[in-house]
């Protein structure tokens, strides 16, 4: 099962598509699937260079799926919360570009899974919805870090006090999604985007990984000092020197 749960196809271009894969329950996360995807992006295949995921049978994912929910003590209950962090950062953080194709259920961890990734695309059947406030729970995926920048912390307030639905247009409005497309448009768009992105330098996408998100929560002074040491990093590099002379050449650049 563990190995059924995710389907990975490589395409020739170094784009990994991922399908979550759990038909019949929305896609919703389980320890299995969260394994699975942490089994993923610890060792990706060789040569990815971008990664598209997304779900099957009309929803992405629809989040914490409460059937095999396990009873914890408050100790238990952390250390979870803390293990789903652990995946979340390395989507966020692993170094290599993530762009979520979404539909249907984007909800609870599903929309903390989505936020994680760093390109988002909506079709007109997504729906984003944090109903952890209508079970007497609170989220432990990262939402209120990640979902929180992105909506501030009023309406993420009010979203969980109520349980809102968003839909699409509303999601890529208030920053959930970054593109709204037709029914079954989001997997070619993920997958076009994806094979764009992993045409870049692979150490500017490196460095916008991982300094952005991190330079947020710096002071003013400390981020611009980030900045100019990424600056100087990638600057200077052969990747720069040949982007430089592609432009110059008008040609298309051939990065390591």
């Amino acid at each position: 099962m563990a190995e059924d749960i995710i389907k990975v196809e490589v395409s020739e271009d170094g784009v990994a598509t991922v399908t979550m894969n759990r038909p019949g329950k929305r896609n919703a996360m389980n320890d299995t699937l969260l394994a699975a995807l942490d089994g993923f992006f610890s060792n990706p295949p060789a040569g990815v260079k971008a990664v598209v995921l997304t779900g099957t049978e009309g929803h992405y994912c629809s989040g914490l799926d409460l059937a095999e929910h396990t009873q914890r003590d408050a100790e238990g209950t952390m250390r979870h919360s803390r293990g789903w962090h652990v995946v979340m950062d390395k989507i966020q953080y692993g170094g290599l570009p993530v762009v979520s194709a979404m539909f249907g259920a984007v909800i609870g961890g599903g929309l903390e899974l989505a936020t994680s990734t760093h390109v988002r695309i909506a079709e007109p059947s997504t729906i984003f919805q944090l109903p952890e406030g209508r079970r007497g729970i609170f989220v432990g995926g990262g939402a209120s870090v990640r979902v929180g920048r992105i909506l501030g912390a009023d309406r993420m307030v009010e979203m969980m006090l109520t349980g809102r639905k968003y839909g699409a247009d509303e999601g890529l409005a208030l920053g959930l999604a970054h593109y709204s497309v037709g029914e079954g448009e989001a997997l070619a768009k993920a997958q076009d985007l994806a094979r764009n992105i992993a045409g870049n330098a692979p150490l500017s996408n490196y460095i916008m990984i991982q300094a952005l998100q991190r330079i947020e929560d710096m002071s003013k002074a400390d981020g611009l000092f980030t900045e100019s040491l990424c600056a100087a990093l990638t600057q200077t590099s052969p990747d720069a020197m040949e982007g430089l002379s592609a432009f110059l050449q008008k040609r298309d650049p051939t990065f390591r």
